[in-house]
C-alpha cells in the first residue's frame, strides 16, 4: 500500500518555508518591475496608438537585443532584420538595448530622422556606451557642446587633408609597411596590419608619437582591448570583455592626460613646438582639460576604426574585381557592400508623426543605414559587388570621406592578391573578418 504524505500548513516549519518561498516570488516580481522602470518600460503602461507593427517581447533589458546583434555577412540585412521586415514591414517596433524601439529600414524615414537632429530626434546611446566612451564623447553629447567639440575635430580633419607634411608621412609609412610585408611573408593578415598602420598615422598626426616609440605600441594594445569590449555585451562582470574595456579606457585617458601635461610644460619654448594637433588643442581656451582629452580619444577611435575598415573592404573586394584596381569608384561600392556603420542610435524628443506611424516621445529609434545600401529599388542586384554602378547612382549612397593614399601604393606594389570567400566582411555589428582577411600575395614587383 502506497504511503500518502499530507503537508499540514499548520506546522510551523512548513509555514516558515512557504513564507520564504512567497517572499522570493515577491522579490523577483518587484525586481522585474524595477528593472523595467529603470530601462524605460512599464509592464502596466497602455501602448501608444499608431505604433508600427512588431514584437514587444521584453525580457528585462535584453528584449530582442541578442538576436538583433547576431553576426551576419555585412552585405546582408541579417536574419533578424530580414525576418522582422518580412513579417512587419520596413518600419517595426521592438525592444532593444533596454528600450522600446522603432527600427527603420525605410530610406524616407531614415532621412527624416537624420535631417531633424536636435528638433525631433537626438543622439541617444545606451548607458553602457556612455560608460565606455565617456560622457563627453561627440557620439553622446548634443547641443552647443557637440557643436564646440565637433568644430575642433573638423579643424583637425580639414588641416590634415591639406597638409603636405602629413600626406608625405602617410606615403612614407605606407611604403615602410608594405616593404616589410614583401620582405617577410607572402601570407598577410591584412585587417590587423591596416589597423596598426592607421592607428600609428593618427598618433603621429595628433601627438607626434612615432611608431617605434614604446608608448605607441602600449596605446595600441589598450585600444585593442577597448574595442573588443566596446562591441561586447554591455554587462559589467569582473574579467569579461566589457569590464576590461572600461579599465582600458581609464588607462588610455591617463596616458593622454600625462601627454598633455608634458606638452604644456614645454610649450613656452619655441624650439619644442611640434606643430601637431595637440599643440593646436592646447591653445583652445574654449575647452577644459576633460574636453581636450575626450576630443583626442574620439579622433583616435574614429581614425582607428573607419579608415582601417575602409582599407580592408577595398582590398577584399578588389580581389574579386581586378579590372577595377585603377578606378576610384570602387571605393563607393566597397563602402556600400561593407557597411562600416550598420545603424545609429536616436531618441524621439516628442511624439513624432511620420506617415501612418507614431513614434512616442522617449522611444529609441534605430535608422538602419545598410538597408539603404541593400535596397533593390535603389541598386540593381544589391548583393553583387559592382564598382561600375556608381556612374549613375552616386546620389543613393550615404557617403563619408577617407584618405586612400595607402591603397594606391598597395595597388602599385602588390599587383595581385587573393582572399578567401569565406573570410568576407561580417557585421558584428562592427566590421570584422572571420579569419582576419588573410591575403595570398601572388605577384610582387
Amino acid at each position: 500500500m502506497k504511503s500518502i504524505y499530507i503537508v499540514d500548513i499548520r506546522d510551523e516549519s512548513c509555514r516558515i518555508k512557504m513564507g520564504a518561498f512567497l517572499g522570493v516570488i515577491l522579490s523577483v516580481f518587484i525586481g522585474i518591475v524595477f528593472l523595467c522602470k529603470v530601462f524605460g518600460f512599464s509592464i502596466f503602461k497602455e501602448k501608444p496608438s499608431g505604433l508600427p507593427n512588431g514584437s514587444m517581447w521584453h525580457f528585462p533589458f535584453l528584449g530582442e537585443t541578442l538576436a538583433y546583434l547576431k553576426p551576419h555577412q555585412s552585405n546582408s540585412l541579417g536574419f533578424f532584420l530580414q525576418d522582422h521586415c518580412s513579417r512587419y514591414g520596413n518600419v517595426f517596433k521592438s525592444h532593444l538595448f533596454g528600450c522600446p524601439t522603432v527600427v527603420s529600414c525605410d530610406i524616407e524615414l531614415n532621412t527624416f530622422i537624420l535631417q531633424n537632429e536636435e528638433t525631433l530626434f537626438r543622439s541617444s546611446y545606451p548607458k553602457p556606451v556612455h560608460d565606455i566612451l565617456g560622457k563627453l564623447s561627440m557620439m553622446l553629447v548634443s547641443g552647443d557642446l557637440h557643436k564646440k567639440l565637433r568644430s575642433v575635430a573638423l579643424s583637425f580633419i580639414n588641416a590634415s587633408k591639406s597638409s603636405p607634411e602629413f600626406l608625405s608621412y602617410v606615403d612614407t609609412l605606407s611604403l615602410s609597411f608594405i616593404h616589410s610585408w614583401r620582405a617577410h611573408t607572402t601570407r598577410l593578415e591584412f585587417f590587423k596590419e591596416a589597423k596598426k598602420l592607421t592607428f600609428y598615422l593618427m598618433l603621429k598626426n595628433l601627438m607626434s608619437i612615432e611608431p617605434d616609440d614604446p608608448l605607441a605600441e602600449n596605446i595600441l594594445e589598450e585600444f585593442l582591448t577597448f574595442m573588443k569590449g566596446f562591441v561586447s555585451l554591455p554587462v559589467y562582470i569582473p574579467g569579461n570583455a566589457y569590464s576590461k574595456a572600461v579599465k582600458a579606457r581609464r588607462r588610455i585617458l591617463s596616458t593622454l592626460k600625462d601627454a598633455i601635461k608634458k606638452r604644456e610644460k614645454i610649450m613656452g619654448n619655441v624650439s619644442n613646438v611640434k606643430g601637431d594637433f595637440l599643440d593646436e588643442l592646447l591653445q583652445k581656451d574654449c575647452l577644459n582639460d576633460e574636453e581636450k582629452v575626450s576630443v583626442l580619444l574620439d579622433l583616435l577611435f574614429a581614425g582607428y576604426e573607419t579608415t582601417s575598415g575602409l582599407m580592408a573592404l577595398v582590398v577584399y573586394f578588389l580581389a574579386q574585381a581586378p579590372s577595377a584596381l585603377q578606378k576610384l569608384r570602387v571605393i563607393s561600392e566597397a563602402l556600400r557592400c561593407g557597411n562600416l556603420v550598420k545603424f545609429v542610435h536616436r531618441k524621439a524628443l516628442k511624439d513624432v508623426q511620420f506617415k501612418e506611424y507614431t513614434i512616442p516621445a522617449g522611444w529609441q529609434v534605430l535608422p538602419i543605414i545598410l538597408a539603404t545600401h541593400l535596397d533593390p529599388n535603389l541598386h540593381k542586384s544589391p548583393l553583387e559587388f559592382n564598382p561600375w554602378r556608381w556612374t549613375v547612382c552616386i546620389h543613393c549612397f550615404i557617403y563619408f570621406y577617407n584618405y586612400i593614399i595607402f591603397l594606391y601604393i598597395l595597388i602599385n606594389l602588390l599587383m595581385e592578391w587573393k582572399t578567401k570567400e569565406e573570410d568576407g566582411p561580417m557585421s558584428c555589428p562592427y566590421l570584422d573578418f572571420k579569419g582576419g582577411l588573410v591575403l595570398q600575395m601572388e605577384q610582387i614587383n
